[in-house]
């Protein structure tokens, strides 16, 4: 059994937060271990510095990526990892959003691109992209991105509710746009809505 935006059978390990490189420059993304210690050291860097807490609950850490030259950026909390896209299977009769499924160290994935989901313009794939997994639950798929940008955080003040070329349907899948014009996708709507969910059976499984 494999899955389309979807209910691919997940671990229940999580690591989150990836770093990245300035645009235009080649991505890094760390490993486990390196993410582990990552996560270590900002807690705590958070928890010496007093005064924080109250500046963290009016602010949400984010996965920042380019995709098709726009920036767009994801809770950080629902980022398992961040992988090469590579051997991509295409899937018949499935939206046009779902650009097939990769197999990730013995686990199948979808992809989907959120170009397409929001019925954005496409300027077609780069050579160089990645996928960003995202889990919750038992609920994992990828999301398409160029280059990973980085972690920040972004106050929620600064996040307006919507963006006026979208509306309808996509429209309550997105937190919002800041000042800087990146667009901020509700990760835990997404993961939850089964209406993204395609499931295909895989001949010989």
């Amino acid at each position: 059994m494999s899955a389309a935006p979807g209910r691919p059978q997940a671990s229940s390990h999580r690591s989150a937060q990836h770093e990245g490189t300035p645009v235009n420059a080649n991505a890094w993304t760390p490993g486990a271990d390196e993410t582990r210690r990552i996560l270590h050291e900002r807690a705590l860097a958070l928890a010496a510095e007093p005064g924080r807490t109250q500046t963290l609950d009016q602010s949400i850490e984010v996965v920042e990526f380019l995709l098709a030259h726009e920036r767009y950026a994801i809770e950080s909390s629902y980022v398992r990892e961040v992988y090469p896209l590579e051997n991509l299977t295409p899937l018949p009769c499935t939206p046009a959003f779902v650009l097939g499924i990769v197999n990730l160290r013995g686990e199948i994935v979808s992809v989907i691109d959120v170009r397409k989901f929001f019925d954005l313009p496409q300027t077609g794939l780069p050579d160089l992209n990645k996928v960003i997994v995202l889990e919750s639950g038992n609920m994992v798929f990828g999301i398409l991105a160029d280059a990973i940008l980085g972690v920040r955080r972004i106050a929620l003040a600064d996040i307006q509710p919507s963006l006026p070329t979208l509306t309808g349907l996509r429209e309550k899948y997105l937190k919002g746009i800041t000042p800087e014009r990146t667009v901020v996708l509700d990760a835990g709507k997404l993961l939850a809505d089964e209406e993204i969910v395609v499931q295909e059976q895989v001949d010989g499984q």
